[in-house]
């Protein structure tokens, strides 16, 4: 009978006090994880900062968005991965984990805006607060503006902000 033998633990450079939950390494041989706190690839992004996570399986394909502001292209990341392990769970669970609260509010037919306040899972720090728009809704019109202050204004009051 073999022995199970745990992969050992790659060098990473990761902030003090965080610890390697769970990495992998990317076709070009750079080493990927991440910690309860961030995402290290091998940049650090706080998990409050990645918009969006999504594994390609076919083409086996991390991609992982950050936060960005709206108009502007939002820093995206990709990694091929032969064998990702723990990681794909540990990066769906900690970016939910950020997520305080998402409402969907309508603007016009189906399109609308989305509200999302997000902080490290940790629960340490301030509420992050940001704006998706979907394809169409202008945030520059004063109405989507209205709309969109009045729903901050609503989701803040969900969670005990004023």
């Amino acid at each position: 009978m073999k022995a199970f033998r745990r992969a050992a633990r790659p060098d990473v450079d990761i902030a003090a006090g965080e610890r390697l939950l769970a990495w992998a390494r990317s076709d070009d041989g750079c080493v990927i994880g991440g910690t309860r706190d961030a995402f290290y690839a091998p940049h650090r992004v706080p998990w409050e900062n990645v918009e969006a996570a999504d594994w390609d399986q076919d083409l086996r394909v991390l991609r992982i968005s950050e936060v960005g502001r709206w108009g502007e292209p939002r820093p995206e990341h990709r990694y091929t991965l032969d064998s990702p392990g723990r990681l794909l769970q540990l990066v769906r669970e900690r970016v939910t984990a950020s997520i305080v609260v998402q409402r969907h509010v309508l603007v016009d037919g189906k399109r609308g805006l989305r509200v999302i306040g997000r902080r490290a899972p940790g629960g340490d720090g301030e509420v992050a607060w940001f704006y998706e728009y979907d394809r169409g809704v202008d945030p520059t019109d004063p109405d989507v503006h209205r709309i969109a202050t009045e729903a901050l204004t609503a989701a803040k009051a969900e969670v005990g902000e004023t």
